[in-house]
């Protein structure tokens, strides 16, 4: 008996291990989804792409070194005219003759740009653009934090409810048996019996909707992750939620113009536009080069105008030279090419105050949520204590026989809808509080420390 014992122990320990081990937090499963996600790992490959186009911007600026070579057989044919004339007649110098000569080339020329303001600015563009490149990276990295947080929170909403729902169900079996009971020995009407099977038949109902909302939640967690079964810690029950910090709206707001992805953007795109304006106007301006060449030629077995002979040559060139070229006329491309940049300029300064408007907005918006959930969650935790009081005192009612089954049955669905809406509230304000962050551009990955502290890793 003893040894049976210490066996089922051993068992339920290795049990609860397994089940605590399968439990993961905010952290480890957001490293997992950078990993594993298509949508973000498709933003860091064009991270990537990008950095590296906006990288070749440096070229016009730096030197263009171009080496060449060339080697050639060449068959010399030579029959003055008149040999097939009178063939006989020697007494002509020159008489048909054929000769191969080879002739080697190679080449090096180096030319670096002294004065070419449009390069400059495509350089500067660059710069402007790999910092675009950060920005996108950045965002997308904050949305799958939310997607992440939000598809994590949905498991425990989700199973939160489905617990709710199983417990509602077995307190209306219990005041149905109750009902029952009482119906048999005359106490009470078969009216009690009849509105307890039909709540009963409808907590069946939502218990299989629950059920099946709770395997989808999972499911779309799983996706994220690529893993399965995943167990998302659970809250802890004396977990507190506090007020957001700052607690004036429009510091939240102020921080907009200075972190958010967007609106980085949109000024980086400006600046870009700004530089592209610069860019047009260079096209009227001269430019100037320095090239630096040298060059060789062999010439084997002579050349095909040194005659017969067969004596091979060699030839170097050096140079060094001062290019410059000088816009004179382009049909007028040059002027319309600087008024279509203008007018992207103002466009994209038109697009840059867009994106402020709209963050500041969503900032607002997000903010008002969170301070309207926490008093959500108040309210619901005060209503969890009466509902609870409510029940206790119309069960003690029905037992005394002033109250009827239904009063009991409705305060029940009362308590436990109370209890749902509350784990709903509880959770809606910790996502909230993130996508507050997202909306003003200040949400790091480093935020989900703070909801780990939260979450109770061994009561899942």
């Amino acid at each position: 008996m003893m040894k049976s014992t210490t066996i089922s122990l051993c068992i339920a320990a290795a049990w609860s291990l397994a089940v605590s081990a399968q439990a993961q937090n905010l952290v480890s499963l957001f490293s997992t989804a950078k990993n594993y996600d298509a949508t973000y790992q498709s933003a860091l490959a064009q991270y990537e792409a990008n950095r590296y186009k906006a990288n070749q911007s440096v070229a016009g600026i730096l030197p263009n070194v171009n080496f060449s070579a060339s080697s050639t057989r060449s068959l010399l044919d030579y029959t003055p005219d008149n040999f097939f004339v009178n063939p006989l007649d020697h007494s002509k110098d020159v008489i048909p003759f054929m000769r191969y000569y080879g002739t080697h080339v190679a080449s090096l020329t180096a030319v670096q740009p002294l004065y070419r303001p449009a390069n400059y600015d495509v350089y500067l563009q660059g710069k402007k653009q790999l910092a675009q490149t950060v920005t996108q990276l950045v965002a997308a990295e904050q949305d799958l934090l939310i997607r992440l947080s939000q598809a994590y929170f949905d498991v425990l909403t989700s199973s939160d409810s489905l617990k709710s729902i199983k417990a509602q169900k077995q307190a209306v079996a219990e005041q149905l048996a109750s009902a029952k009971r009482n119906f048999e020995v005359g106490t009470a009407t078969i009216t009690d019996s009849r509105e307890a099977e039909a709540r009963y038949d409808l907590i069946l109902s939502q218990e299989i909707a629950g059920d099946n909302d709770l395997r989808i939640k999972k499911l779309f967690l799983d996706q994220l992750v690529g893993s399965k079964n995943v167990q998302p810690s659970a809250l802890k029950k004396n977990a507190t939620f506090e007020n957001t910090e700052p607690k004036d709206i429009d510091a939240w707001v102020a921080l907009t113009e200075q972190a958010h992805p967007s609106v980085l953007n949109a000024q980086l795109a400006l600046d870009i536009a700004t530089l592209e304006v610069d860019r047009a106007k260079s096209a009227h301006r001269p430019t100037l080069d320095l090239q630096i060449g040298m060059s060789g030629t062999r010439n084997q077995d002579g050349t095909a105008t040194s005659g017969t002979s067969s004596l091979g040559t060699h030839v170097i060139n050096k140079s060094v030279a001062l290019l410059m070229n000088l816009p004179l006329y382009q049909g007028y491309a040059t002027q319309h090419r600087v008024l279509e940049t203008i007018e992207l300029e103002n466009k994209a300064r038109y697009d840059l105050e867009g994106a402020k408007r709209a963050t500041a907005q969503s900032t607002r918006s997000a903010f008002y949520n969170v301070v309207s959930g926490l008093g959500q969650v108040k309210a619901l935790n005060a209503a969890e204590r009466s509902s609870l009081l409510a029940l206790e005192a119309n069960q003690l009612g029905y037992t005394v026989g002033v109250r009827i089954n239904i009063d009991v049955l409705n305060s029940q669905s009362q308590l436990y809808q109370t209890q749902r809406d509350l784990a709903k509230a509880k959770y809606d304000v910790l996502v909230g509080g993130l996508k507050l962050k997202q909306a003003n551009g200040t949400l790091k990955p480093e935020d989900l420390q703070s909801l780990n502290t939260l979450l109770d890793e061994a009561n899942n």
